[in-house]
């Protein structure tokens, strides 16, 4: 009902033959709506390549106008990332038309939905980087920072508009780095405190709206009941940037951290798979991964594909993972929950039986090699007493003349730490 309020645009691309072109379109408009737009017509092409000009061939460009003009559409969205002179050329050939590509797309949903501090700034270094080969003779630079520090006015007198501005941009990309680089190491301190306790960590990966932050939401009503620790979700892709830690505690006292992170898609812009880079370091230190696939979509295997891209490039590999297929509520032949072998698992985010058999699926490979000990822990050294009883599951404690005896079940780095202590039951 508020779509008289959302912006009309077309939206195009030109078709190369590949297998994935309809797919990749028919995401292209997911993402104009996720943008706050409206799909008003769509054009395509098939070429051997896009015009090294224009993009588009010139009858085509006159055949987009005409439609922009009929269908009052004010922007034109296209598929690709465009080179700075297919930009310049196109513009003129749209007349009034705003022509927007893929990655100037994604990166305007990215600084919509941004909201920590740590996103806010990764999302303006890809504009900036963006916007640096992109800047113009003549024009302002709408995403410098104002002014440009002191001194600034008198520096480089010979240099012209254009180089100033570039020149102010990446000083701008140097100071956001720097401030970037101050919160990782801050970051990087918790998550070593982290470490500290032994809490086994499993972080969330996937496609963007796969259901990674119902599943995280599902798990926390299954076993907290603290509302506070929900985090945002939403049937939209991209509906959430920032990573989200919380602590899972399971009735027989095992627990584990659960992180959602940002969601992957088909061509992400390699300025954002730089940017965004820390925010996965929670997927990089995990000691397993779920890679949530959204299996009542039919391109589910190529966001598979996507996925294990992204994440190789990003470095995260070598880390076991769970295939968990979701939303197979909306698939009418599909029987859930159902566990196929050790890795895989058809489910359902909203459906509390297929959680309880993620959360076994989880354990079983979190706490495969957990022994259970009894330890005898003298008065003099209660410190260990309670961290047995924040860190691992009790099986049984009871107090003798010379401790606390305590039966438990612990990681092996546990035992071995509190080795001293242990006595046969």
């Amino acid at each position: 009902m508020q779509e008289m309020n959302l912006t009309k645009v077309i939206v195009g691309g030109v078709s190369q033959q590949q297998d994935s072109f309809d797919y990749d379109m028919a995401e292209l408009t997911e993402l104009a709506k996720a943008n706050n737009m409206t799909v008003v017509a769509t054009v395509n092409q098939n070429l051997d390549k896009p015009i090294a000009a224009t993009y588009f061939g010139i009858g085509k460009i006159d055949e987009i106008r005409q439609l922009a003009e009929e269908n009052e559409a004010t922007v034109l969205v296209l598929n690709d990332e465009l080179t700075p002179s297919q930009i310049r050329n196109l513009e003129k050939g749209l007349g009034k038309l705003i022509l927007m590509d893929r990655t100037r797309l994604i990166l305007a949903i990215f600084a919509n939905r941004a909201k920590s501090k740590e996103a806010k700034m990764q999302v303006q270094i890809a504009r900036l980087r963006y916007e640096l080969p992109r800047l113009r003779a003549g024009e302002q630079a709408n995403l410098m920072q104002q002014g440009g520090g002191p001194g600034f006015a008198n520096r480089g007198s010979g240099e012209t508009k254009l180089e100033l501005n570039q020149r102010t941009i990446k000083n701008q990309i140097t100071h956001l780095n720097h401030e970037l680089k101050t919160m990782e190491t801050a970051q990087q301190t918790m998550r070593k405190q982290r470490d500290k306790t032994t809490i086994p960590t499993v972080a969330l990966v996937g496609y963007t709206n796969a259901g990674k932050s119902t599943t995280l939401n599902g798990l926390l009503r299954l076993f907290d009941e603290q509302e506070t620790k929900q985090v945002f979700e939403k049937d939209m892709l991209f509906a959430t940037l920032d990573t989200s830690v919380r602590e899972i505690n399971l009735p027989d006292k095992k627990k584990f951290l659960l992180s959602d992170t940002v969601g992957f898609i088909n061509k992400l812009p390699t300025q954002l798979i730089k940017a965004f880079r820390s925010t996965l370091a929670e997927a990089a230190q995990a000691d397993l991964l779920i890679q949530v696939i959204d299996f009542s979509d039919p391109h589910y295997e190529e966001m598979i594909k996507v996925t294990e891209k992204n994440l190789n490039e990003m470095g995260v590999t070598d880390i076991p993972m769970i295939y968990a297929y979701n939303k197979a509520d909306l698939r009418k032949d599909t029987r859930y929950p159902l566990q196929n072998g050790e890795h895989n698992l058809v489910y359902a985010a909203n459906d509390p039986a297929s959680l309880k058999l993620l959360t076994k699926m989880i354990t079983a490979t979190l706490f495969a090699d957990m022994q259970q000990v009894t330890f005898l822990i003298p008065f003099a050294a209660g410190k260990w007493v309670d961290y047995l009883n924040e860190n691992t599951s009790i099986v049984e404690q009871t107090y003798t003349e010379t401790g606390t005896k305590i039966k438990a079940n612990v990681l092996p780095i546990d035992h071995e730490r509190l080795s001293q202590f242990e006595i046969t039951d």
